[in-house]
């Protein structure tokens, strides 16, 4: 039976690998995965590490990473470690200090264990199920915002490649919908800072127009353990199959969802 606190150390280290290599490291190489979607040595060599030291500490659990890919079938299929090495590369290769690592355990469709590290900022974000979630060690709380007019939101990066056109006009709509409607928009570049920023209540909603697991998953956890709201666009518990993720503090879920959903 694995304990969820001992996990959580696990990943806490694991993703610590990766703080210090984008506090150290500067990319020497940048390849192109797709229109305008790029990756560097330094993602490699991040997720290849926490690879290493995930398959030693853990090795009856499967990996997942989002540059090498899935790790051979291990003996407990019922879990499997989700790794983004570097959530922001494009703010990394440009030198914007807004990029983090973000690690999930997940067990079937649900989240067990999140972490999120910012290295440039020294803040670390955990969260088990059930258990509550932290930064540095200090217990985490959404804000108390319920006026939209007075909350912040940030959205998630506008897309790429093929079909970005027709998947833009939607974003568009939504950042003049907002626009209109909140005291600010903010786009950091990553959902890591989303949605462990709504979880410390420095931000009051997040909308991302899409739902990539490795991306999302120790945030979305982190974020309803601080007590946010996390959904699919049509107000459904948000899941890895969502199609959208719209997460905010509680007084204004409802809002937030209703503006959503008259764009979507």
């Amino acid at each position: 039976m694995y304990q969820l606190d001992h996990l959580a150390d696990v990943a806490g280290k694991a993703v610590r690998i990766g703080h210090e290599l984008i506090k150290s490291t500067r990319p020497s190489t940048v390849t192109e995965k797709t229109d305008r979607d790029t990756f560097t040595d330094v993602d490699v060599r991040i997720e290849h590490e926490i690879r290493a030291y995930l398959a030693k500490v853990t090795p009856k659990i499967s990996f997942i990473g989002e540059e090498e890919g899935r790790s051979e079938a291990a003996p407990d299929s019922t879990y499997v470690w989700g790794l983004d090495p570097i959530d922001g590369t494009a703010n990394f290769v440009h030198g914007i200090p807004l990029s983090g690592v973000s690690l999930a355990l997940m067990q079937g469709d649900r989240t067990v264990v999140g972490v999120i590290s910012l290295p440039y900022l020294e803040l670390q974000y955990t969260a088990t199920l059930g258990g509550g979630a932290f930064v540095n060690g200090v217990r985490l709380e959404a804000s108390k915002t319920a006026d939209l007019s007075k909350s912040i939101v940030a959205i998630g990066d506008y897309a790429l490649g093929e079909d970005a056109a027709e998947k833009n006009q939607q974003r568009i709509a939504l950042t003049s919908a907002l626009a209109a409607q909140v005291e600010r928009v903010r786009m950091f570049g990553s959902a890591a800072h989303d949605l462990a920023w709504l979880a410390e209540g420095r931000i009051d909603g997040a909308v991302v127009m899409s739902n990539k697991t490795l991306d999302l998953a120790a945030g979305v956890l982190i974020a309803r353990e601080a007590g946010a709201i996390v959904t699919d666009s049509s107000g459904v518990q948000h899941s890895r199959t969502s199609t959208h993720t719209v997460a905010a503090a509680p007084g204004i879920a409802n809002q937030l969802l209703t503006l959503v959903q008259s764009v979507v």
